[in-house]
C-alpha cells in the first residue's frame, strides 16, 4: 500500500509506539524503499526533529516515521497513515495535553481523504468490535511474515512446584535445550530491578515510598531502593527502622535478579538485559540487539520493551516467568491487556526457519483468559471478552470520562469532586442517569501519588453524544468553581489507564 501510494508521488505517514522501536523499522523501510525518509521521536535534538518537520512539510521525505506526536507533522502531499501496533497504550498521551494518536490519526485521514491502517495481531476491542460491525474494513492475515509457522504454546502450572528464583525445574531444561541447539532464548518478566519488595524477616517491615502508596523497588545495579511511580530514590536500608533487625530479605523477582541467576546456572551462554535501566543511554539498545541478531546463542531478558515488534531470527523458546501478574488487575481492561501482552512476546519466537516454542508459567493454568489464549488464540479470546464488556455496558459498548482531582492534603480533591457531581447532576436535569451515569467520587486505586492525594469522579454513558454535550457545558463551570483553587484536575476522556 506504501509502494502504491510512493508511485502516485504521495507521502506516508508511519506512526510506532515506541521510540525503541524506530531504528529497527527505519532500517527495514530502507531497504525496502529507495526514497527520503524522515524520522521524529522526542529521542531527536531540537535541530534534528526541525529538519525532519521541515522535509515532511516541503514535501522532501516520502515517508515519515515517528511515534505519537509525529501525527501532528504537516505532509506537502498526504497518502496513508499507517498505526504500526495499534493496540498500544503508548499512542495515548497520558498527561498534559491528553489526546489518541490512533483516534486522532483516523480523524486526519478523513480530514484529508486518505487510507489509513491500523495494524496489530492482538487489536484492541475497540478496533476489533468496528471491524466486526462493518465500520472499519476488516483484513486478516492468516500466515506469519516470511512462512515462519505459528508458535506452540504450553502452559507450565508451578501451583505445586519449589522454584529456583522464579524458574521451574522444567523450564531450565527447556532453556539448557534450546541454547545447546545453538539457538536464542527470550525471557520475559515484566518488572524492572532486582526485586519489588524489601522485607524485614522478623517484624514484617516493608520498605514503602514516602510519597506514594506503593512499595519501593530493590536495585543492585547502583544500588538503591527506587519508586518506579515517582521516581524518588534512597540508599538500601542497612537494618530494619522498627526493630533494628538486620535481616532484610529481597522478595519477588525482578530482571536483575533473573540476570545474575541465569548467568549463574548457564555461565557458557551470553545473558543480556533488556529493559528502561539497561538502555538509559543513547545507543545503548542498538548496541544490544546488534549483538542479538549476530546470532550467537544467548538469553535476553527483559521487559515489554522486548515484545513490541522485534525481530529475532534465532529465537525458538520465550519463556514469560510470571504470567499470573495481570490477571487480577483493579483495571477493568486488565484481562484485554494481559492478553495482548503475553500474544506479542509470544510472537518474538519462531520467527525464521525453525519452530518456535512458548513456555508459560502460572499459578492459575485453569484461569479462562490463559486456556483461551493457548488453545483458541486471541481472536477468540477477544470476542469472548467483547461479549463481556456488552453485557456490563462497558467501552466499546459504552463512552466513559474520567474527572480526576489530585492535591497535597488529603479531602480536598474529594471535596471539589463532590461539587463537580452537583453541577454535572444540575446540568444533566432530573433524568439525568438515563443518559450520563456518574460514579464517586471515590479515591484513586492508588490514593497517594508523587506526594498528591488523588480522587476520580468516573462519568459514563451509552451516548457520546451525551457525554460531549455535558462535558462541553461542565469544563467552563469546573474553571470557576472556587473549590478547584489548590486541587490539579483533569479531564480524560477513553481512560486508558483507570489506577
Amino acid at each position: 500500500m506504501i509502494a502504491a501510494v510512493l508511485e502516485q508521488s504521495r507521502q506516508a505517514l508511519v506512526l510506532v509506539p515506541e521510540i525503541s522501536l524506530t531504528p529497527q523499522t527505519i532500517s527495514r523501510f530502507r531497504k525496502r524503499f529507495q526514497c527520503r525518509i524522515a524520522v521524529l521521536h522526542s529521542g531527536l535534538t531540537d535541530s534534528e526533529r526541525m529538519d525532519a518537520w521541515l522535509q515532511a512539510r516541503d514535501g522532501i521525505a516520502d515517508i515519515v516515521i515517528g511515534t505519537r506526536s509525529a501525527l501532528f507533522t504537516p505532509l506537502a502531499r498526504p497518502g496513508i497513515i499507517i498505526i504500526d501496533e495499534e493496540h498500544d497504550n503508548s499512542f495515548k498521551q497520558q498527561d498534559g495535553f491528553r489526546y489518541s494518536a490512533r483516534d486522532l490519526a483516523i480523524v486526519r485521514a478523513r480530514n484529508e481523504n486518505v487510507g489509513i491502517v491500523l495494524g496489530s495481531a492482538t487489536p484492541s476491542l475497540e478496533t476489533l468490535h468496528n471491524a466486526l460491525n462493518g465500520r472499519y474494513r476488516h483484513l486478516t492475515l492468516t500466515a506469519r511474515a516470511g512462512g515462519a509457522a505459528r508458535p506452540l504454546l504450553r502452559l507450565l502450572d508451578t501451583t505445586h512446584e519449589v522454584l529456583q528464583e522464579g524458574f521451574s525445574s522444567t523450564l531450565l531444561q527447556q532453556i539448557g535445550d534450546h541454547l545447546q541447539r545453538g539457538n536464542q532464548v527470550l525471557v520475559f518478566i515484566n518488572r524492572r530491578g532486582f526485586a519489588p519488595t524489601l522485607q524485614c524477616a522478623d517484624c514484617g517491615w516493608v520498605a514503602e515510598c514516602l510519597h506514594c502508596d506503593a512499595r519501593m523497588t530493590l536495585h543492585k545495579t547502583h544500588a538503591h531502593l527506587r519508586c518506579h511511580h515517582c521516581d524518588a530514590r534512597r540508599s538500601i536500608d542497612r537494618y530494619c527502622p522498627l526493630c533494628k533487625s538486620k535481616q532484610l530479605q529481597a522478595l519477588g523477582l525482578g530482571t536483575e535478579r533473573s540476570e545474575a541467576f541465569l548467568s549463574r546456572i548457564f555461565p557458557t551462554a551470553r545473558v543480556l538485559r533488556v529493559d528502561r535501566d539497561s538502555t538509559r543511554r543513547k545507543n545503548e539498545l542498538d548496541i544490544l540487539l546488534n549483538e542479538v541478531h549476530q546470532g550467537e546463542p544467548c538469553i535476553l531478558i527483559g521487559t515489554q520493551m522486548l515484545a513490541k515488534g522485534h525481530h529475532f531470527p534465532r529465537v525458538t523458546l520465550v519463556a514469560v516467568l510470571d504470567a499470573d501478574a495481570g490477571l487480577f488487575s483493579a483495571d477493568f481492561r486488565g484481562q484485554e491487556h494481559t492478553a495482548q501482552l503475553l500474544m506479542q512476546v509470544a510472537g518474538r519466537s519462531g520467527r525464521e526457519g525453525q519452530s518456535g516454542e512458548v513456555l508459560i508459567q502460572t499459578r492459575h493454568a485453569t484461569h479462562n483468559t490463559l486456556q483461551a489464549l493457548v488453545h483458541h488464540g486471541y481472536g477468540t479470546f477477544a470476542r469472548t471478552i467483547l461479549m463481556e464488556r456488552q453485557a456490563a455496558h462497558m467501552p466499546p459498548f459504552a463512552h466513559l470520562a474520567l474527572i480526576r482531582a489530585e492535591a497535597t492534603d488529603f479531602s480536598t480533591p474529594e471535596q471539589f469532586l463532590n461539587k463537580v457531581r452537583q453541577c454535572a447532576s444540575q446540568l444533566l436535569g432530573p433524568e439525568g442517569d438515563a443518559a450520563v451515569m456518574l460514579m464517586g467520587p471515590l479515591p484513586a486505586p492508588m490514593e497517594k501519588r508523587a506526594g498528591k492525594f488523588r480522587a476520580q469522579l468516573l462519568l459514563q454513558s451509552t451516548q457520546r453524544s451525551s457525554l460531549q454535550q455535558l462535558l462541553s457545558q461542565l469544563c467552563p463551570e469546573l474553571e470557576s468553581l472556587k473549590e478547584s483553587r489548590g486541587v490539579r484536575w483533569s479531564i480524560d476522556v477513553d481512560p486508558q489507564d483507570m489506577i
